[in-house]
């Protein structure tokens, strides 16, 4: 059987060769193309001229045509002008019948755009896939293309969201914990969001998208190259009803058990849900698989540092910052210089007195004598000694300031209240453990899985490629390694992080490794590896955030790169809603 989905299409053409469509999704699993944990060969489009088309019956056991992509060996090939797409069909999707695969090619000449069946290629060799009950936990960035990707397997899905709509931290809520600024109650009225009303994206949009769903300006929407939240929350919203995974979406449904069942060497999930709002009405399934997509932003972190408890002033974290009106005339120590607390320094300087950013992973260059900002009211200050009853706080480098607010921008806890494996996961100092590439716990691999876990990454595409590999885990298309192996690979980062001098919290850290990490994902799963343009724009962008932290989202030295991107991008846009017209068309 070959197994198909609508995204970068793959079709084995002769034994040993893959190569991918802009169409539907077909991979072989036969012994000649299957090794462990990787595809055997990947290229990113493939196409076949006029005259092969029309004598499709040649196909068989040769190459169509020529290829351009990636292969096994990382080279990149020419292609020419006729693009092939896939349509296969029957009763519970598009599967190969017994006969063949009936492949539809697109003819582009200028606008001149004509569709044309190409005829008939036969699979070599059947392969066995499985297909498994699978709930996802969680309708954000990661959930969500975790739905499709598994969804593309064959998998039987539904995924439970607490709120009444997709998107995750993306979706804004004006509501805040204001019972508990701090989040320090378990039993707070709680709020899942933690945006704030003015927060644009620290990523431009064309690296911030899936691969195949650009992240494109549409209509009447917010175009910027680093747009606002909403717009996030739009194109997530585009992105369910594209893929049609609102279907599968059971919304306004807490989790509040997930618990492992063991029988013999079969492992499954018991999974007990309620109805928000609705104390009595719970309900409880069994499913063959977990994937975990609750993100990790709404457990406040809070720093610590002597007088706490005893400080008079207002103490609250960014969980609960939406906009700066309250901060008038204050003085406001923020405790965080990562993003969140740039940000909202900068914002907060526009009506307070003034505020003070206390960090502990500042430059060797900056100078905590002068006032940085528009208004030239924003201090910088290594981390807190203390903080006095008299409302004083007091910094490691010397400065001292009469504060009335301390602002938490301090990060957040991974939290999974509701999953019970019997000690086998845990959270040690903010590191999810043990689990095999941050994301299958390996007694229990692979059917718990994480996604989404590692930060200072670009998220979606991480998200994309670990959900990918869940998918293919979960239908046999690929192997892992014997639970020993991946629990001694485990081991061995962790020793590797002691060596380091890194603290256990930074295990999910990938600042410097995010593309190896991401590359290595695509290697497993047959994916075509991250562009160069894509880590080269968000080098560039880096770099300008570190030298205009207050302009660089409206100011940048890549424009080239940046068009250059947005016009590969449209031509995908194009293909992909070209590719989802041809399947919905064979579906009837």
């Amino acid at each position: 059987m070959w197994k198909p989905s609508t995204g970068a299409a793959m079709l084995t053409l002769c034994p040993g060769i893959l190569c991918s469509l802009n169409g539907i999704h077909v991979t072989s699993s036969s012994s000649g193309l299957r090794v462990r944990g990787r595809a055997h060969c990947h290229v990113a489009s493939a196409s076949v001229s006029t005259e092969i088309a029309k004598n499709s019956a040649g196909l068989r056991g040769r190459t169509i045509g020529c290829v351009r992509g990636w292969s096994s060996a990382g080279r990149s090939q020419s292609f020419s002008s006729a693009t092939c797409f896939g349509a296969m069909k029957s009763r519970s999707g598009f599967t190969s019948s017994g006969n063949g695969v009936d492949i539809r090619w697109i003819k582009t000449n200028g606008d001149d755009t004509s569709n044309q069946t190409a005829g008939v290629v036969y699979p070599s060799k059947s392969c066995k896939s499985k297909s498994c009950k699978v709930a996802v936990i969680g309708a954000g960035a990661a959930g969500l293309v975790t739905a499709r990707e598994l969804l593309r397997e064959g998998h039987d899905v539904i995924v439970f969201e607490q709120t009444k709509s997709v998107g995750g931290v993306w979706v804004y809520d004006p509501e805040i914990e204001g019972d508990d600024l701090l989040g320090l109650s378990q039993d707070r009225k709680r709020v899942h969001s933690s945006m704030y009303a003015s927060l644009r994206t620290n990523l431009p949009r064309e690296i911030m998208g899936y691969t195949d769903f650009p992240f494109l300006p549409r209509d009447g929407r917010d175009g910027r190259r680093f747009p606002g939240h909403a717009e996030v929350a739009a194109y997530l919203q585009d992105f369910a009803e594209f893929y049609h995974l609102l279907d599968c979406v059971q919304f306004s449904t807490s989790v509040d058990y997930v618990g492992s069942c063991k029988d013999q060497n079969k492992i499954s999930w018991k999974v007990r849900t309620r109805r928000r709002h609705q104390t009595d009405d719970v309900k409880e399934e069994q499913f063959d698989a977990v994937v975990v997509c609750n993100g990790h932003y709404s457990q406040p972190k809070l720093a610590e540092f002597p007088g706490s408890s005893s400080w008079p002033g207002v103490q609250m974290h960014s969980h609960n910052y939406r906009e700066p009106s309250s901060f008038t005339d204050q003085t406001v120590v923020v405790i965080g210089n990562a993003a969140s607390g740039e940000d909202i320094s900068r914002e907060i300087a526009d009506v307070a007195k003034e505020v003070h950013i206390s960090g502990r992973t500042w430059s060797a260059s900056v100078d905590f004598s002068e006032p940085i900002g528009q208004h030239g009211n924003i201090w910088r200050h290594s981390t807190i000694e203390c903080a006095c009853e008299d409302g004083t706080v007091l910094f490691a480098e010397g400065g001292c300031v009469s504060a009335d607010i301390i602002l938490h921008c301090t990060g957040y806890f991974y939290h999974y209240p509701f999953l019970d494996t019997k000690g086998e996961v845990a959270v040690d100092e903010n590191c999810v453990g043990p689990l095999y590439e941050h994301v299958f716990p390996p007694s229990l691999a692979p059917s718990l899985s994480f996604v989404g876990l590692p930060w200072k990454v670009v998220p979606f595409q991480l998200c994309e490629l670990q959900s990918r590999w869940i998918a293919m885990a979960l239908s046999r298309k690929i192997d892992l390694p014997s639970t020993q192996e991946m629990m001694d690979s485990v081991e061995s980062f962790y020793a590797e992080l002691e060596a380091s001098g890194k603290p256990k919290r930074l295990a999910h850290n990938m600042a410097t490794t995010q593309y190896d990490y991401d590359n290595w994902l695509a290697d497993q799963t047959g994916s075509a590896p991250v562009e160069t343009w894509r880590i080269q724009i968000f080098e560039a962008t880096s770099k300008n955030k570190r030298a205009n932290p207050e302009t660089y989202r409206d100011e940048w030295p890549d424009e080239e790169l940046h068009q250059e991107a947005f016009a590969r991008l449209e031509e995908l846009d194009l293909s992909c809603r070209l590719t989802v017209e041809c399947i919905q068309q064979a579906k009837l």
